[in-house]
């Protein structure tokens, strides 16, 4: 089973960068796409990033194109976000999921599009 694991997270003054990692590992490590999320206290999951394991194509949400990018090393199954021009706003939980049903990262980052989960890994932007 393919497992995902989180990692990088931390506390970060405003303006601030961290680079949060996806770890792959498992017996089936086949997938089609990689997507990130976050969930804040008191929110709902919501979707922050995709990229496609065969074209490279990627996603953002509005909230942080221009600030985050996403990107993938294939040998290492690995995926990155690299956070810049963090704001309080970006607190929370982030997690990485995979999405094996399609290549396709475009469009509104749904939640039940995703499965294999990893367990989350905290980001706190405050002063």
């Amino acid at each position: 089973q393919l497992q995902l694991v989180e990692s990088g997270g931390g506390l970060v003054q405003p303006g601030g960068s961290l680079r949060l990692s996806c770890a792959a590992s498992g017996f089936n490590g086949n997938y089609k796409a990689i997507g990130w999320f976050r969930q804040a206290p008191g929110k709902e999951r919501e979707g922050v990033s995709c990229i496609s394991a065969f074209t490279g194509s990627t996603n953002y949400a509005d909230s942080v194109k221009g600030r985050f990018t996403i990107s993938r090393d294939n040998a290492k199954n690995a995926v990155y976000l690299q956070m810049n021009s963090l704001k309080p706003e970006d607190t929370a939980v982030y997690y990485c999921a995979a999405r094996r049903s399609s290549f396709s990262c475009s469009g509104v980052l749904l939640v039940d599009d995703f499965g294999s989960w990893g367990q989350g890994t905290q980001v706190t932007v405050s002063s």
